[in-house]
Order: structure tokens, then sequence, then C-alpha cells
């Protein structure tokens, strides 16, 4: 592949992922992209073959880095992390980077459960979820599977609000929170998972 391609496909994806973000996935079509990324459709053909494609091709450019950053941390943590190593490996990889730019694009997908379950949950999410469901289960073995993957996704969502809501937490506490202090924000959210996975067992 030659620079000046390499180019052009990147061009497509940071265009696609900003209108996306901004638009929508439905209200976003094809000529807006390549207005917004200075190409022609036959570019875009090229690259992704369609806009389903294209649509993969942008979450995975985000997701999938994230999720070799989690398998990376919890490896390091050996055979047998604590609950803090696990959560920290599952949070830190998005919590610790700054998510402003991509906010507008996870609030859709977020928003879009369609494209949420084909191209995010079912392909990039379900594999790590099941790896760190059996790191929960063996951390926690008196926690049913059914109650960790309910605290799991309790987890994930908290984690889905700070990102996609980033910008509006000072607004929405007056100050007082700070979403740009990422460690703070890290240390906080793990606090707060990790006294909701050692509770008693609701049923």
């Amino acid at each position: 592949m030659t620079h000046r391609a390499l180019d052009t496909k990147t061009r497509i994806l940071d265009a696609a992922e900003k209108l996306f973000g901004d638009k929508g996935f439905d209200t976003t079509s094809l000529r807006n992209i390549t207005t917004e990324a200075d190409v022609n459709l036959a570019a875009v053909n090229y690259h992704f073959q369609s806009k389903d494609s294209l649509i993969a091709a942008v979450i995975a450019r985000r997701v999938e880095p994230i999720n070799q950053k989690r398998r990376e941390m919890l490896a390091a943590a050996g055979p047998d992390p604590t609950l803090k190593q696990i959560l920290m490996a599952f949070l830190s990889p998005i919590i610790a980077q700054d998510v402003s730019l991509v906010a507008p694009l996870i609030g859709r997908i977020l928003a879009t459960p369609d494209v949420c379950r084909v191209q995010l949950f079912k392909k990039h999410m379900l594999p790590v979820a099941q790896q760190f469901t059996a790191a929960f289960q063996k951390a926690l073995p008196d926690l049913n599977e059914t109650e960790i993957l309910w605290r799991l996704t309790f987890t994930a969502g908290a984690m889905a609000h700070i990102m996609a809501r980033s910008v509006h937490i000072p607004d929405l506490t007056g100050g007082k929170c700070d979403p740009t202090d990422r460690p703070a924000v890290l240390a906080r959210l793990v606090t707060f998972a990790a006294a909701g996975f050692r509770a008693t067992e609701a049923m």
C-alpha cells in the first residue's frame, strides 16, 4: 500500500468517525463522508466496499487497541490477579486516555442498539467479556457466573457513561467533578466497581 493510499484510507476513517458521531450512522451518507474526507466515492468503495464495512472499520479502529491493552494488562497481572488488578485491566485502557475526541462516536454507538449489538458487542466485546468473566470467577469464587456477568455489565455501564458524557460532567456537577483528571476518575471508578463486586449476592 502506498503512502497516498494509506493517507486516503485514514482520511476516510477520520471523516466517517466525525460524521457518525455528529449525525448518526443512519443519517450520514457516503456522499457526506466523501465530501468531508475530500475523496471520491470510488476511494470509499475501494477501501471499504460498503457503508456497513466502513462502520465496522471505524469501530474496530478504536476498540481493538483498547482490547489488546486489556489482554496485556490482565496477562501481566499473573495467573491469580486480584480484583483490583482485573478491574484496572478492564477500565484503565479506556478511562486513562483522553476520550474527548471520540466521545461523540461512543455516544452514538451506545445509543444505536443494532450497531452496538452486531458490530461492537458480538465481534469485539464478547470475547473480552468472556476472558474477564473467567478472571472474576477465579478471584471471586463465591459469586456465580450470572451475578458476575451482572456486575460486569454494571461496571461497563458506569464506564460507558463517563466516556459518553465526559464533556457534560462538569456542568452536571457544578464543576465539582473533573473528568479530565483521568487518574483520579480511574481510581474512583475502580473503588466503586470493586465495592459492587464484593457486595453480598443479591439473589
